[in-house]
């Protein structure tokens, strides 16, 4: 047996580490935390300072049975889990659990997974560090204390099964507040202005210049444009300077989770999953971080690697400062633990992330990059108004050689608005330009940005919401509970006009736009709205952003030993719960109905609000004779926001079409999108085609294309059983049997395959046992089975 037991937190951090330590170290896992609090009420005794009750759960009881057993037979045993609060407390909820000793116990931190800094951290044990471990059972109480008190009031108060968190209820507010200044928002029209012009007699050297400011109406506009038909212009002065641009600081959590994000894509979670591996690959330094500090180590490779790969020239030492007042320890920011790495082995998005913290990292220790911008400003002979055209020329690239840092504006914002810093032809002051062409666009002020996962997590650093172990499961958490959705929502067309003038004519059009189309955004649901409105109204320090960070910020203090954690918990828990107490006593149930008006056929009251399944229409009431009709709401309708117009659409549907093969077909709306039923079969309707506008030979167009396209998709076909067949999947063939969906054994050619193994696989697959549920025998087979026999 080895005389050292080292326990980590995962199983590939336990296989890295143990490559570095000797046959005198065990190297085991815990496999995350190996006690929680227990889940019945019971779990904080509120009266006895906040006692706590914890429990080995069933699926952790043979992993403490074995580091027990372990942990018995070695002379010292190391607690080596993660160097932030939540590692602390993993540390010292091992040292309770196992019975362990202080003389034969050592706690060891690192922040990067290789063998130096596991060596180091072995030359520097030190004990377990209680500051941090009460701040991690701080949190915890409280987090499990509000959780507890809110959800009953929320199920007799709102909707049975909903439940509420301290951070995540901000977050859900956040989105909420956004919503609303979206819906309130009325856009206004302005003229954007913007000439081509050229120089001399030649066309070769365009460059485009935009009029500083925006005429109010379409009037004007084409006013500007006449009085520019005769007008000379003038380089009226020209200004050359040179500018400079710094890089960022290495990655914190925060930064990363957003530059994945915007330059790949990924969600938050996403990014911190891939993190995680990297880290405990040995690949990245510790990934929970709110610091930008490097270490001089880290300050010398990076130097090292910059002046061999780019030159001397390519190199400035920068030591960022950590902004953020809460920052949590002493860690470092996010950087390769070897910068001479430039990439990695691993799977696709391993291997972009890797690069995504190297470059950040090795540019962050590279020279600004130098430009020279020159400004043109261009004067009208025949207005007072003055263009502008700027232009940029790199000199230098610097850290742009390898690196540059995306911004959520650049996602917001057309390429057309977004600036343009072409170079500029060579032009002198007082020389005469040449018009070729002059556009004023009617251009439309825009609301405020929906969030996407990154830029909520932007928000909520800024105000001192969270800490960097708590942004993604906040996020995932609001989605899970059906509070948010992510997704994409198709934009709605706009007119908008232009005015040209171009060869001395001028000529008006209008043309259309698409506005407000949105990717990969956070929607706040109508129940994620009720429920906030709810909390807003009786629970206003719950969802008050600056309530939020203080109790972060208390958090922090009893990390640096500078407040008691029970006191904090009291001064928070007793009005908490004294508000719980009068909202169940006092506070109306919620309601989310809005009356939208009278149906003009029937004259009957039309309604919105939650009903069991979701958002939905009323026409009528349950006193009525006749009883009530119910339409559910369209994806991206809203019980807020939706019209009595929009409603009484949503009866039109279904509608019957016509009939194809002597069935009927109807085209209606479901879950995924409108659709056609025909003969117990389901069509989709192709994107941007409105269910109102099918007609007869449309729907059966689209049944037989998708009939076409799943012929194309067969490999084989038997006559045994038509029935039975082989068909091409999104991974692969495989055999579509009756209702069975079976895969095709490895090494089997999906050509080969008889209709006789066909019955044996699907007997097979009948008989293998499932998780949960026994799976329920198919009719098919149960006849095929007494066929084979």
């Amino acid at each position: 047996m080895a005389k050292n037991l080292l326990i980590v937190e995962s199983p590939a951090k336990a296989k890295t580490i143990e490559g570095y330590l000797g046959k005198d170290f065990l190297v085991k896992s815990s496999y995350g935390h190996i006690r929680d609090l227990v889940k019945t009420d019971d779990a904080i005794d509120t009266a006895n300072n906040f006692t706590q009750k914890y429990e080995v759960p069933a699926d952790k009881k043979a992993v403490v049975s074995e580091l027990k057993k372990l942990a018995k037979s070695a002379e010292t045993v190391w607690l080596a889990s993660d160097e932030d609060r939540e590692g602390e407390a993993i540390s010292w909820h091992l040292y309770e659990t196992l019975n362990l000793t202080d003389d034969s116990t050592k706690r060891i931190v690192f922040h990067e997974i290789t063998k130096p800094a596991i060596l180091k951290a072995i030359e520097q044990p030190r004990k377990i560090d209680f500051n941090l471990v009460n701040a991690q059972q701080a949190r915890r109480v409280l987090d499990r204390l509000v959780g507890f008190e809110l959800s009953p009031v929320l199920w007799k108060k709102v909707k049975p099964s909903l439940s509420a968190g301290r951070v995540q209820s901000v977050a859900v507010r956040l989105l909420v507040d956004r919503e609303r200044e979206i819906n309130k928002f009325e856009p206004e029209a302005a003229f954007r202005v913007v000439a081509i012009f050229y120089s001399g007699t030649q066309k070769k050297e365009l460059f485009k210049a935009e009029l500083s400011q925006r005429f109010a109406t379409v009037g004007e506009a084409e006013q500007f444009l006449k009085d520019c038909i005769q007008a000379d212009y003038t380089v009226k002065s020209l200004e050359t300077k040179p500018s400079k641009r710094n890089p960022a600081a290495p990655f914190t959590t925060s930064t990363l989770q957003q530059e994945a994000s915007r330059k790949l894509g990924f969600s938050v979670a996403r990014t911190m999953s891939i993190a995680q591996r990297l880290y405990e690959s040995g690949k990245i330094t510790y990934m929970r971080t709110d610091s930008v500090n490097l270490s001089d180590t880290a300050l010398q490779a990076a130097e090292q690697e910059i002046r061999s790969a780019y030159g001397n020239q390519y190199h400035k030492r920068r030591q960022y400062k950590t902004k953020s007042a809460g920052a949590q320890e002493a860690h470092e920011a996010i950087r390769p633990t070897y910068f001479n790495q430039h990439s990695i082995d691993g799977d696709h998005a391993e291997r972009r992330l890797y690069e995504l913290i190297w470059k950040r990292a090795i540019a962050s220790q590279m020279s600004e990059a130098e430009f020279e911008k020159t400004t043109a400003k261009i004067s009208i002979s025949t207005r007072p108004e003055e263009f502008t055209a700027n232009g940029e020329v790199m000199k230098f690239d610097g850290f742009l050689k390898v690196y540059f840092e995306s911004t959520d504006e650049e996602n917001e914002l057309s390429t057309e608005e977004s600036g343009d810093n072409a170079l500029l032809p060579p032009l002198q002051k007082g020389q005469l330009l040449h018009l070729q062409e002059m556009v004023a666009t009617e251009r439309y002020s825009r609301p405020p940005a929906r969030y996407t996962e990154a830029s909520l997590v932007k928000k909520l650093e800024e105000l001192g919401i969270g800490r960097p172990s708590t942004y993604a499961p906040t996020i995932s958490t609001i989605q899970n509970r059906g509070y948010v959705v992510k997704e994409d929502r198709e934009g709605k067309a706009r007119d908008y006009r232009v005015v040209t003038l171009a060869q001395g004519k001028i000529q008006a059009t209008t043309k259309t736009e698409i506005t407000g189309a949105e990717k990969a955004k956070l929607f706040p649901t109508d129940i994620g709205i009720l429920v906030n409105d709810f909390l807003v109204e009786h629970f206003k320090d719950i969802v008050d952003f600056n309530f939020t960070a203080t109790v972060e910020k208390e958090f922090d203090e009893i990390a640096n030993g500078l407040k008691e954690w029970t006191a904090m918990l009291h001064a928070f828990y007793g009005p908490f719960h004294q508000e719980v107490k009068n909202t169940i006593e006092n506070a109306d149930r919620a309601s989310s109905e809005r009356i939208l008006g009278i149906d003009p056929q029937t004259g009957k009251q039309v309604s919105v609000r939650l009903g069991r399944f979701g958002p939905l229409v009323q026409i009528g009431s349950a006193e009525d004779e006749e009883k009530p009709a119910f339409a559910s709401l369209r994806n991206g309708q809203m019980i807020e926001t939706i019209t009595l117009e929009e409603a009484l659409e949503l009866f039109k549907l279904p509608k019957k079409v016509g009939h194809y093969e002597g069935k009927e077909m109807t085209v209606a709306v479901g879950r995924f999108g409108p659709y056609i039923r025909h003969n117990n079969a389901f069509y989709s309707l192709p994107k941007g085609l409105d269910p109102m506008e099918v007609d007869e030979a449309q729907a059966i167009e689209i049944i037989e294309l998708k009939r076409k396209k799943d012929l194309e998709k067969i490999i084989k076909t038997f006559d045994e059983d038509p029935e039975a067949r082989i068909e091409q999947g999104r991974w692969g063939p495989f055999i579509r049997f009756g209702k069975q969906n079976i895969k095709i054994p490895k090494g089997k050619e999906a050509t080969k395959i008889t209709y006789a193994d066909i019955l044996s696989l699907a007997e097979a697959e009948h008989k293998t046992p499932t998780t949960g549920k026994k799976k329920a025998p198919t009719k098919a087979v149960k006849s095929k089975t007494v066929k084979k026999k």
